[in-house]
């Protein structure tokens, strides 16, 4: 692929002026053309150069600044990226202009009540009338689970990094990445040189880029700090809608949420379909028992196609579906159940795909139950 003086240009200055592109932006402005503001820097030029050539060799893609292709919300921000690198089998028109994006973030360390809610709003917005591609970062947590949730759903999703094109972070996510690539309106995309590795510092512009390519942030959970309340303050500059959802009190999970809440930073989030709505995307109406899962009628007699009815595992999952983040101790005092046969029960139930566990075996539905 051949790239005009200006895509090299403005390629030359994304590596010089990645963390200002305001600052380039303005003397862009002074000098009449990225391509004249790059005369006195024929190493920078050359470098974009290589750059470029080797970008087309690998079969990913520039789009600077001022191509028709770059996504016109991000161009309306007061600091857009000279230049993106992006990797999707769709072309860019397809990834970025025939329908909104939603941004869906949250901590990496997703509590079952947060990966419940991602599911359902995911599975929300996929009954919209005018449905969404997914903006999300890639990470652990809530990252994946929106992206995933995506896929599974049909909705193109799009994948911001925080590295060079060609290095997925983290590298367990590389598979859920060559999905994203592969499916139809979906892909990766940064603003980093071929080569960039994950450090801290590089998140805060993968942060900006999610925030000013949506429509809206939804918050899943959040604690007090983190990348998820960046993207929800960047989204606020870029008078973009947020929306969180609130916790309990006492969960670090939920301490950065309430706070978004609390500071009339973020709508509150209460309904999936009401969410849809907020988002203009028009009226969804909720299926029939009332869940966006497959219903209580269906989990009953799935555990007892599986178990049998009033048997040890479908007591310990009608107990969970009721205590979402309930423990086997817990669940041993709900169900009237010894220990041993909760334990029983937590490990058919996990391998059959009914219920998760979290890192502290804390049990929830699984998403295609919740």
């Amino acid at each position: 692929m051949s790239y005009s003086d200006e895509n090299v240009a403005l390629c030359a200055l994304n590596k010089v002026y990645g963390f200002q592109p305001a600052a380039a932006l303005e003397k862009i402005s002074e000098a009449g053309s990225a391509q004249a503001l790059c005369e006195d820097l024929p190493e920078e030029m050359e470098w974009a150069r290589k750059e470029l050539s080797r970008l087309s060799e690998l079969g990913f893609r520039f789009i600077g600044l001022y191509d028709e292709d770059y996504p016109s919300p991000l161009r309306e921000c007061e600091d857009p990226p000279l230049g993106l690198y992006l990797n999707g089998s769709s072309s860019p028109t397809e990834i970025f202009a025939l329908r909104p994006m939603v941004g869906i973030v949250g901590t990496r360390d997703i509590s079952p009540y947060g990966r419940e809610w991602c599911r359902k709003i995911v599975e929300a917005l996929a009954a919209a009338p005018v449905q969404p591609c997914i903006v999300s970062g890639l990470a652990f947590g809530a990252d994946s689970i929106a992206h995933k949730s995506a896929l599974e759903c049909g909705l193109p999703t799009v994948g911001v990094m925080a590295t060079g094109i060609e290095r997925v972070y983290p590298w367990q996510h590389t598979d859920l990445a060559m999905s994203m690539v592969r499916s139809p309106g979906s892909g990766i995309l940064t603003d980093y040189p071929l080569g960039t590795c994950p450090v801290a510092l590089n998140f805060l512009r993968r942060n900006r880029i999610i925030a000013g390519l949506v429509r809206g942030v939804i918050v899943v959970e959040s604690k007090s700090k983190g990348g998820s309340l960046m993207t929800a303050r960047y989204a606020v500059d870029y008078s973009r809608e947020v929306y969180a959802l609130p916790g309990r009190a006492d969960d670090l999970r939920s301490a950065g949420c309430n706070s978004l809440i609390a500071h009339n930073m973020a709508q509150l989030i209460t309904s999936p379909e009401e969410l849809v709505g907020q988002l203009g995307l028009g009226a969804v109406v909720r299926g029939a028992g009332g869940s966006w899962g497959r219903g209580v009628r269906a989990l009953e007699r799935e555990l007892e196609r599986l178990f049998g009815a009033g048997s040890a595992p479908a007591a310990v999952a009608l107990a969970v579906r009721d205590h979402r983040g309930v423990t086997a101790d817990e669940l041993a005092a709900l169900t009237g159940l010894p220990i041993a046969s909760v334990l029983e029960g937590i490990g058919l139930l996990e391998v059959n795909g009914i219920i998760t566990t979290d890192l502290l075996r804390r049990c929830a539905l699984a998403p295609a139950w919740a």
